[in-house]
C-alpha cells in the first residue's frame, strides 16, 4: 500500500479520534449551561446534602391531601426560581412537588456533571423518603429536557410510582447526529429505559426545535409497558405546558389515575 493510501486511511482516523477525545473531555462543559440564579436563599429553600458533602437547593410545594409527590428535575439553563408558576399549577392539580437544582445551578454548591446530576436526583429522592417519609410507591419522577435524562436514570435505579419524561433526548450526542458516532456517550436514555419498571408517560412537542420529535417517539418505543404518550402538534421545546394548556395537565392527571394503587 503506497503512502497516499495510508494517508487516506490515517488522516480520517486521526480526525475521528481527535474529535472523540475532544467530545469526551468537553462533554460536561458543552452539555451543562447554568445561568445566574433566579432566586436567593431564604426560608423556603431546603438544603440537601450530596455524597460529596456539597449541598443542593430545593423547594417543596405541598398540596392538601395529596396522594402523590412529584420529584421534578428541570432542563438545562434553568433553575427552580424560574418555574414557580409551573410548580404552583402542579400543586393546584393535587400534587406535592419537590423541585431541586443540580450542583452548579441556582444556589446549589459545586459544579455540574452527568455523575453529579444523577447523585443530586438520588439525594432529593432520599430526602423525600427519609425526611418527609413519603413512600417510594407514591413518588412520581418527572423530568423535562435534560431533566428527563436524570429522571430516567433515577427511575431505572430507584422504586417509584411512575416516570414522566418531557422533551427528552435519546442520548446527549445523538441530539447532534441521528446515529451513534462514538463508542461512548452521555445520558444514554435509550439504553436505560428497559431497566425502568414503573409506568411511564412521554410528552413531546412535534415542533421541538432543540430535541427533534423522533427522540420522544423512539424513547416511547423503547420503554416497557405500561407506557403512555402525548404528542402536542403545535408545541416546541420550551412551551409544551403553555401550548398544551389544560390538556397538558389533564394528560398528567389521566396518567396518574392509571397508576397501580
Amino acid at each position: 500500500m503506497n503512502r497516499v493510501m495510508w494517508l487516506l486511511i490515517l488522516i480520517p482516523l486521526f480526525v475521528y479520534l481527535g474529535l472523540g477525545l475532544l467530545a469526551w473531555l468537553l462533554a460536561d462543559r458543552l452539555i451543562f449551561q447554568p445561568q445566574p440564579a433566579l432566586y436567593r436563599d431564604d426560608r423556603s429553600v431546603i438544603k440537601i446534602a450530596t455524597p460529596s458533602g456539597e449541598k443542593i437547593s430545593a423547594k417543596f410545594f405541598p398540596a392538601p391531601d395529596a396522594e402523590y409527590t412529584i420529584l421534578f428535575s428541570h432542563g438545562n439553563a434553568e433553575d427552580i426560581g424560574g418555574a414557580g408558576p409551573f410548580f404552583e399549577e402542579l400543586r393546584r392539580q393535587g400534587f406535592n412537588v419537590l423541585a431541586y437544582d443540580y450542583r452548579g445551578y441556582g444556589t446549589s454548591d459545586g459544579a455540574p456533571s452527568e455523575k453529579n446530576a444523577y447523585e443530586d436526583a438520588a439525594a432529593a429522592y432520599d430526602y423525600l423518603v427519609d425526611q418527609l417519609k413519603i413512600p417510594p410507591a407514591k413518588i412520581i419522577v418527572f423530568g423535562r429536557s435534560l431533566g428527563g435524562a436524570v429522571a430516567i436514570d433515577l427511575a431505572a435505579r430507584k422504586p417509584c410510582a411512575g416516570l414522566i419524561a418531557e422533551s427528552t433526548f435519546l442520548s446527549a450526542f445523538r441530539v447532534l447526529t441521528r446515529y451513534r458516532v462514538f463508542p461512548f456517550d452521555e445520558f444514554d436514555n435509550l439504553g436505560k429505559l428497559p431497566s425502568v419498571n414503573c409506568p411511564a408517560l412521554f410528552i413531546h412537542g412535534k415542533k421541538d426545535e432543540v430535541i427533534p420529535f423522533r427522540h420522544g417517539e423512539k424513547l416511547f418505543e423503547a420503554a416497557r409497558a405500561p407506557k403512555y404518550s402525548r404528542w402536542f402538534d403545535e408545541a416546541g421545546h420550551n412551551d409544551v405546558a403553555l401550548t398544551g394548556g389544560k390538556d397538558y395537565f389533564q394528560t398528567i392527571r389521566d396518567f396518574v389515575a392509571q397508576l397501580p394503587r
